[in-house]
């Protein structure tokens, strides 16, 4: 597989009530492993929806060189096929097993086609993907969601296709198959294009597309050499917008000199004509010549000044909002030692051992809770905040100031605006201060007013995070499952912002290590086989 590409041209689309995503697009995803990020709602899946022929454009055209491959975002998690129907190699294996009995009938041959080796290829493919325990008669009713997401990479690798589409293919996978995973596209050969707001996939592409206004923007490299280009392309937008700022100044002082200098001569040529005595036709002349020339004078320094505003307008639609929050939380800090949370023999149902666990979180402690999916995470985090109460042991909790954050981010009212959810979790706080507040979150003027319900997932993080981080009391110990799962990486960076601003303890499930990184992991934990212990 070589120079496999995908043209897109002229593409439009729109939705059916009319909103626009695409108008225009144009661009060539080249061979070799690519990186597609935007925030959401840019249409990065629409585009590979576009690009399979799932959605038809209004104008434009997709054109993809070789065979075509497509991992969706949202798999069907239950149902009653088998893994081989999933797989989409049972009529394979059925032609096989007629062949092996002595039929001869030519639709078998067909079926088969040069697929003779398909169960050993099947068994190699799962197994490099840690599925090799797998029967292909198991129902896909019986797997978890990270195991059917690895399986529907395996049924697109079996295809052998030359160019592959993969959306957010990290989500639900636990660290052990992210790792495979990441190792079965590092030997990848064809075009791949990945959308993911996993910054250690993204690491090891070839280069970043950008999605942005109908247009792509190809920065060579990975997702760490992406981020510093545009960070240095912002510090040069800044430094030019410094400079035109400075440039329209100095083009209005020197304009506004002019003018004093031309109304001095004009005063000045006023006197000497009035003594000299000349004859008013030609005094006249040399009055309009002088006008003249003043007049001509000032358009050009009008001319400077429009043109010195138009490099700063320039100046400043090159530089990209600053998507970034700031904050500070004194409220939530935690003297060290103090217990927030005690659980001595915690037992709920299999997921646990006869004897149970123990976890103490203490101080401002930083955990990761690792662990395989379905290990009981975020059982145990229900057990915590006490929404979930265990079958056996003991438990004690400090002052009750435990917030969780969900993965479905569901804690507010969806009918009442961002402002008024903010005013329900701090009443006491002034209406001015909680505006400004907002602003920090980047809820500025109307946008604070807008119904929690039609806001965007990174929207929705910020006003919980808002209405979190400054309830009345606030919260001294934070509870976090998957936050990260279905943030692109704007949100991603601002969630980092806002744990690094947080003085209390807190617990964290993730497999995401790129962002354990970033929130200054001190203790990690792992569940496995019913015990919890240290992680790695």
């Amino acid at each position: 597989m070589s120079d496999s590409r995908i043209v897109v041209s002229g593409l439009s689309f729109s939705w059916p009530d009319g909103t626009p995503v695409f108008d225009g697009l144009s661009g060539t995803i080249p061979d070799g492993r690519t990186g597609l990020v935007a925030p959401n709602g840019a249409g990065k899946s629409t585009l590979l929806k576009l690009i399979t022929g799932e959605l038809r454009p209004a104008a434009g055209s997709v054109s993809v060189d070789g065979l075509l491959g497509y991992l969706p975002q949202d798999l069907p998690l239950t149902g009653e096929p088998t893994v081989a129907e999933v797989l989409g190699i049972d009529r394979i294996l059925g032609a096989l097993a007629a062949v092996e009995s002595g039929e001869v009938d030519e639709e078998h041959f067909t079926t088969i086609g040069t697929d003779w080796d398909i169960e050993e290829r099947t068994g190699a493919q799962l197994d490099r993907l840690g599925l090799g325990e797998l029967t292909l008669d198991r129902r896909l009713g019986t797997l978890s969601g990270g195991q059917i997401v690895s399986l529907g990479l395996a049924a697109q690798l079996l295809k052998r296709p030359d160019v592959l589409l993969l959306d957010e293919p990290t989500n639900n996978l636990d660290l052990d198959a992210r790792h495979k995973l990441y190792a079965v596209l590092d030997d990848w050969n064809g075009c791949l294009l990945v959308v993911s707001h996993d910054r250690e996939l993204l690491d090891r592409m070839d280069r970043i597309a950008e999605l942005d206004a109908d247009e792509f923007r190809f920065y060579g490299g990975n997702f760490t050499e992406y981020e510093q280009a545009v960070q240095a392309a912002r510090e040069v937008a800044e430094k030019n917008i410094r400079n035109a700022g400075q440039e329209v100044k100095r083009e209005k002082r020197e304009m506004q000199q002019a003018r004093e200098r031309a109304a001095r001569r004009a005063s000045n040529a006023q006197r000497n004509l009035s003594s000299a005595g000349l004859p008013k036709i030609v005094a006249g002349a040399m009055k309009r010549t002088a006008q003249e020339s003043a007049g001509k004078a000032e358009g050009t320094h009008a001319a400077r000044v429009s043109a010195a505003k138009a490099r700063l307008d320039q100046a400043e639609r090159s530089l990209r909002e600053d998507q970034k929050i700031s904050l500070e939380l004194p409220r939530t800090a935690v003297p060290a030692g103090r217990t927030l949370f005690l659980g001595e023999g915690l037992r709920k149902r299999e997921l646990f051992g006869a004897k149970g666990i123990d976890l103490a979180i203490r101080g401002p402690e930083r955990i990761a809770l690792t662990g395989a999916n379905g290990s009981g995470k975020s059982t145990l985090l229900r057990m915590i905040t006490g929404d979930l109460e265990p079958d056996g042991g003991e438990v004690q909790r400090a002052d009750g100031r435990i917030a969780y954050l969900s993965q479905r981010l569901d804690l507010l009212d969806d009918a009442r605006t961002v402002a008024e959810n903010l005013a329900a979790f701090a009443p006491t706080m002034p209406p001015a201060q909680r505006m400004n507040l907002l602003a920090r979150f980047l809820f500025r003027g109307q946008r604070a007013h807008l119904p929690v319900a039609v806001l965007s997932g990174g929207e929705r993080l910020r006003a919980t995070l808002a209405c979190i981080l400054f309830a009345e009391p606030a919260p001294q110990l934070l509870l976090l499952d998957e936050p990260t799962n279905n943030l692109d990486l704007v949100s991603t960076g601002q969630l980092e912002s806002a744990l690094n601003a947080f003085q209390g303890g807190f617990v964290v499930v993730s497999h995401d290590e790129r962002f354990l990184g970033e929130i200054g992991i001190g203790r990690r934990l792992r569940l496995e086989n019913g015990d919890l212990g240290a992680g790695r």
